[in-house]
C-alpha cells in the first residue's frame, strides 16, 4: 500500500487550500499513478510553527510502478505546479505532499543530515492529522516497524 499525505494552508495557483488539495488528488490519478482512494479533508491546527493559518489535510492511497525516489520527484513536481516554494520548515505552504508508506518498505535515517528517503515517514506516528485520515481509508494497514494500525497509534497520542 502506498500512502501520500496532502496538506495546504495557503492559496496558490490552484485556488484555496481546499481546492488545492482536491486538485492534487486529481494529479495523483494521472499516469504513472492511479488514485485508489482518499480520505475526507479535515481542518487542523498547524504542526511545529503554530502562528500560521489552519491546514486542510487528507491522505490518499495510490498505485504506481514508480520507485520511491521517482515517486518523490513526481510529488515534488506536483507541489511546484501548485506554487510550492520551499522555505521555513513547517511553515505555510500552498501544497505539501509526503510519502508516508511505500508498501512495507523500511529505510532508516542515516546520520544527522537527511539526504535520502526514509520510509515509512519518520513523523507519521506522532501526527493525528495523518493517522486519522489513514484510519479512515486503510484500517487494516499496519506500520511496518511499529506493527500498529493508524487507529492504535492514534490512541497512543497524548491529548
Amino acid at each position: 500500500m502506498i500512502l501520500i499525505a496532502l496538506g495546504s494552508n495557503m492559496p496558490g495557483p490552484w485556488g484555496s487550500p481546499r481546492a488545492t488539495v482536491e486538485r492534487a488528488l486529481f494529479e495523483l490519478n494521472r499516469f504513472p499513478m492511479r488514485l485508489i482512494t482518499s480520505s475526507n479533508s479535515l481542518i487542523t491546527k498547524p504542526f511545529g510553527v503554530t502562528n500560521q493559518p489552519d491546514f486542510v489535510n487528507a491522505v490518499a492511497q495510490i498505485e504506481t510502478a514508480l520507485s520511491p525516489e521517482s515517486l518523490m520527484r513526481k510529488l515534488h513536481e506536483i507541489e511546484r505546479a501548485a506554487g510550492r516554494k520551499r522555505g521555513r520548515r513547517w511553515g505555510p505552504r500552498t501544497l505539501d505532499l509526503d510519502l508516508l508508506a511505500y508498501h512495507d518498505l523500511e529505510r532508516e535515517q542515516r546520520g544527522i543530515v537527511q539526504k535520502h528517503l526514509v520510509l515509512p515517514h519518520p513523523g507519521m506516528a506522532d501526527r493525528a492529522f495523518v493517522l486519522l485520515p489513514i484510519s479512515e481509508i486503510a484500517e487494516r494497514w499496519k506500520h511496518p516497524q511499529l506493527h500498529k494500525s493508524a487507529r492504535q497509534m492514534l490512541g497512543s497520542l497524548k491529548h
